[in-house]
């Protein structure tokens, strides 16, 4: 097989690698260290010339129902979302496992070790082991390339969906990767033979859960003969190391020479036994270098021994939260610094703002001055650009939980008597998760403003189309809203005093308003002049 040398990001060659493996679909909700993924595909020739699906999806939920309905019909799927994603879709997935796959489906998880954009620092492989779905989690660039068409392979062998496991420095980060020049070609329609365990009845799935055990200890032999999983004897047996993913390659780094003591490489879950067993067999004492928390190190405990002489996350001598680096795993193997140059002390930090011309300046400008004549008013924010409206100049908002929380928070205020209780939402927020809260407020006609701050996309990601683009008002209003209290402005410095007026006569209103601030974002809009 001809193949070409590229230089690829991780997402890049992941979704290079889906597009030569067949693939139908992508399905995903934007949000880093995921979106290049499914914005190559987007902007690939191959993928345009089959017209291989490649829209946004409003959530990950739907994004998983999605791909699992392609699947369904025997074409190759892929479903891509960042770590707090896997929260949103986490029924579908769960009972993926009971459904099955047809075509191949590869979830994507791209975990943010040190929370570089993100609330928090989860590990997608518990949600992987806790459904029994099989994990591939890529060391380097090509093997994430590789593994697509491996991922679609093991899935249509046994049935089942596979997780894919990247985190933000493979995701983000470029390397030479050799690729094929030719690609499969895309399944054909096809149906489970089967569908009694596509039908997730009580009866179905009691029969369908011993055949899912069962699979996850031949998935447990497969793991032992992946060709991405390995047992690398050396001679100094004082100790074993286990690597998983990209710190595989930090140990590496280390070592350029090859490494002096055994090691495990795990880039393929469950987890391979035997190979754990060799090595606490032959070895003195074990490290686990793994990136994200300590899922290997709590699982081999049980394997192997309550007990028995390990060392990595839990212990300390890896540091317990953010990402590792070569630096911190040398440290943790006895080994001499590298020499490095001093950190500057001129370089200021520089926290992030809100773009200079961005309408939700406007917005929270407006809204300081209308709640200062509140003493006790409180802002229940969401994620999104505007979420850096917490931060100085601004201020302006008191919570933000996850997506679509705004709403639904601040209606629990004013259940328990808060007034006023504002909410503060963008436009593809609203969309992923905010109407059914805002569906609550409506049937109770909750005391709250909601100010959905529409900047015509889903700017914290880099500009992407959002689900509500023009609907916003309809959407509202077809949910049951008070025609009266679903008003709309144009978030711009000359409106302020209008948008104050029109803030503070929904907050004196007894029952829920929304406002619709809208201003095209200023980087798209720079965009859309440029290319006009």
């Amino acid at each position: 097989m001809n193949t070409t040398r590229k230089i690829l990001l991780g997402d890049e060659a992941l979704a290079l690698g889906a597009i030569n493996a067949g693939l139908s679909g992508v399905y995903a909700y934007p949000g880093t260290p995921s979106t290049e993924i499914t914005e190559f595909i987007q902007g690939n020739t191959l993928a345009k010339e089959r017209r291989i699906h490649s829209h946004w999806s409003s959530n990950e939920k739907t994004a998983m129902e999605e791909a699992l309905g392609m699947s369904f019909c025997g074409k190759r799927s892929m479903v891509c979302m960042k770590h707090v994603g896997m929260n949103v879709c986490a029924d579908p997935f769960v009972n993926s496992a009971f459904t099955g796959a047809n075509g191949g489906l590869i979830v994507v998880a791209a975990d943010d070790p040190s929370m570089h954009s993100s609330q928090n620092e989860q590990d997608s492989r518990f949600y992987s082991d806790f459904a029994f779905i099989p994990t591939l989690e890529p060391s380097n660039q090509q093997e994430a390339y590789d593994m697509a068409a491996y991922g679609f392979e093991l899935s249509e062998r046994f049935r089942t969906p596979v997780m894919m496991r990247l985190v933000t420095r493979l995701s983000h980060s470029r390397a030479v990767v050799d690729t094929a020049d030719t690609a499969q070609e895309e399944r054909p329609l096809s149906y489970p033979a089967d569908t009694d365990q596509w039908v997730l009845m009580p009866g179905n799935s009691k029969r369908r859960y011993p055949v899912v055990l069962k699979q996850w200890e031949d998935l447990e032999e497969e793991a032992e003969n992946s060709p991405f999983n390995s047992y690398t004897d050396a001679p100094d047996h004082s100790l074993g190391i286990i690597a998983s993913g990209i710190a595989y390659n930090y140990l590496m780094e280390n070592f350029p020479q090859g490494c002096p003591f055994p090691v495990v490489k795990i880039s393929q879950y469950p987890l391979p036994r035997k190979m754990l067993r060799r090595l606490y067999n032959e070895c003195d004492h074990i490290m686990v270098i793994e990136e994200g928390q300590p899922f290997i190190e709590q699982k081999i405990r049980g394997i192997l021994c309550d007990d028995c002489n390990i060392s990595g996350r839990f212990d300390g001598k890896l540091p317990r939260i953010g990402e590792l680096n070569p630096d911190c795993v040398r440290a943790a193997l006895g080994l001499e610094p590298l020499e490095t140059l001093p950190a500057s002390e001129k370089v200021v930090r520089r926290p992030p703002a809100l773009c200079q011309g961005c309408g939700h300046r406007d917005v929270y400008h407006a809204l300081n001055d209308v709640l200062a004549q509140y003493p006790d008013s409180k802002v229940f924010g969401d994620i999104g650009c505007y979420t850096l409206g917490w931060l100085a100049p601004f201020n302006a908002i008191d919570t933000v939980v996850d997506m679509g929380a705004s709403i639904t928070m601040a209606k629990g205020a004013a259940d328990a008597g808060q007034h006023p209780a504002v909410a503060v939402i963008g436009d593809s927020t609203f969309t992923h998760s905010g109407m059914t809260g805002l569906l609550d407020a409506i049937n109770e006609n909750s005391p709250i403003t909601v100010i959905i701050s529409d900047n015509l996309t889903t700017g914290m990601t880099g500009g992407q189309d959002s689900q509500g683009t023009g609907k916003l008002e309809d959407i509202c209003l077809g949910l049951g809203a008070d025609p009266a209290h679903v008003r709309t402005i144009d978030s711009l410095p000359k409106n302020h005093q209008a948008m104050m007026d029109m803030f503070k006569e929904e907050i004196d209103y007894p029952g829920l308003s929304v406002i619709v601030s809208r201003r095209e974002c200023i980087q798209t809009a720079r965009r859309h002049a440029k290319k006009a």
